[in-house]
């Protein structure tokens, strides 16, 4: 009679033993540590992104007014004559727009100034008030720091901040 041989295969020592538990703690703390950077490197782009659309936003609501100034010889009282008093900022609040050059303004306590005091535009002040939705008229103020305006009549929109 033929014996068969029997063959037993068998897997090296070191990956029958399986991971401890102080192997599992090190690779979920790794685990932990790049999701962290990973939410604030996201957090970061969003933000960014919102930043972006409410700059693509200022600057469509600008060629609106600048279209009704054509139309009508005269700027807009508020956004609501253009038919977008019910747009919002990414942040869910309505952008703010304040028309100076009709001269019904009196004094310059409501206008957005820069950090010399001064008014940062001469026709119409147009900005979104943020992420924290809050704003006062002084630039350099905290709450307006997030800000994205529409400064030097049109020349600059961005982050009040960077102006």
């Amino acid at each position: 009679m033929l014996q068969v041989l029997s063959i037993r295969l068998r897997m090296p020592s070191f990956l029958e033993r399986g991971f401890t538990l102080l192997e599992l703690l090190v690779i979920m703390s790794a685990v932990a540590i790049l999701a962290a950077i990973a939410t604030q490197a996201y957090s970061t782009y969003i933000q960014k992104a919102k930043v972006a659309i409410a700059i693509v936003e200022i600057r469509g609501l600008e060629k609106d007014i600048k279209m009704f100034l054509d139309d009508n010889y005269r700027l807009p009282m508020d956004l609501n004559e253009l038919g977008r008093g019910s747009l919002l900022d990414p942040w869910g609040n309505p952008y703010q727009y304040l028309n100076i050059a009709n001269g019904e303004i009196k004094g310059k306590g409501s206008l957005r100034k820069d950090r010399n005091l001064v008014p940062i535009n001469s026709d119409y002040d147009l900005y979104s008030m943020g992420a924290d939705g809050q704003s006062l008229p002084p630039l350099t103020a905290k709450p307006s720091q997030d800000d994205i305006i529409r400064a030097n009549n049109g020349a600059y929109i961005g982050l009040a901040s960077l102006y």
